[in-house]
């Protein structure tokens, strides 16, 4: 287990534990299962205390943990059947980007996602899931086939953002951006985007202006990082922590502005405590949400998705 900074106080409770089963298991020292017991239940409301009360910041370094499922984790999990798509039939293939078809619970859907990688290897073939405007245009690529056989879409966001690189804006990395954002807007079957982790600027809108916008508990969405926000505002990243609680990019706040439509739960201490509950808990969302928007026409669902961005901000 990596922890964080601020998870020192469960980190000693946990690594105290840690060491009294080695040592039991090494001599065959009497039973400390009543000891250990009291140690796990003290670690446990530490973790529930801590996590219940996260900062902006905190929550931003938990959506960032390496630890935490991604989207290849989430398609493993949830997708039977996916056949990956590969390329946008104009430049290449952009493996920051994961699309395909698949089965999600018997039902055909098309599957969109960003993966970060979880390794340095895969980080670096994914390219830490920063897509590249080829990586946008296959989106559009599976979206405009969805649509085409009647495919509820699934997307799957965890981005920092798009990637800022020279020769993706060569390549006109905006344009791909609006065109992925303008063929989400435009689907006439259902589609439900979940941030996972980060959902960073054009980068996640580019595949999450769905009718159904989720978050995980600790993600956060955001039109910038809070260190670029920090070093734009005040010429300073080390206002990051200051940028973070400003921005309101949790998913508490989302959800009281009307930005996003629900929260995942997260398991205790976080998705990347218990891998398997938050795949599972993100699985039952998406089936609510299209259990939800199955019976709309293509017009209805059109109507309801542009009212649902047009209506953002009308509030507050």
């Amino acid at each position: 287990m990596r922890y964080l900074d601020f998870e020192k106080p469960v980190a000693e409770l946990e690594s105290k534990i840690a060491e009294l089963r080695a040592l039991a298991d090494k001599d065959g020292a009497a039973s400390i299962d009543e000891e250990v017991g009291k140690l796990e239940a003290k670690a446990g409301i530490a973790l529930r205390d801590l996590y219940a009360n996260l900062t902006p910041w905190q929550k931003t370094f938990v959506a960032r943990h390496q630890d935490r499922p991604h989207c290849l984790d989430y398609v493993a999990g949830l997708i039977s059947e996916f056949t990956p798509l590969a390329g946008d039939r104009v430049f290449g293939e952009d493996a920051a980007v994961i699309a395909g078809f698949g089965r999600f619970r018997g039902q055909p859907v098309a599957v969109l996602g960003q993966e970060k990688g979880s390794d340095t290897e895969a980080r670096l073939k994914h390219n830490f899931g920063m897509a590249r405007p080829e990586g946008y245009r296959k989106a559009q690529r599976i979206m405009e086939l969805a649509d085409r056989f009647g495919l509820p879409v699934i997307s799957l966001v965890d981005t920092a953002g798009a990637y800022p690189g020279i020769g993706a804006e060569e390549r006109g990395q905006a344009e791909a951006i609006a065109r992925s954002t303008d063929a989400c807007l435009a689907l006439g079957v259902p589609n439900v985007a979940v941030i996972l982790g980060e959902g960073g600027s054009g980068g996640a809108i580019a595949i999450a202006a769905a009718n159904r916008v989720m978050m995980l508990e600790h993600a956060i969405y955001s039109v910038i990082s809070p260190e670029a926000a920090a070093s734009i505002l005040w010429r300073d990243s080390a206002r990051a922590q200051e940028a973070a609680t400003a921005m309101k990019s949790t998913a508490q706040d989302l959800l009281r502005m009307g930005v996003i439509d629900s929260i995942v739960a997260e398991p205790v201490g976080g998705a990347h405590r218990d891998r398997a509950g938050a795949i599972a808990n993100v699985g039952a969302a998406i089936e609510g949400a299209l259990r939800e928007l199955s019976g709309l026409s293509p017009v209805a669902l059109r109507d309801a998705r542009a009212e649902k961005f047009l209506a953002i901000g009308r509030k507050l």
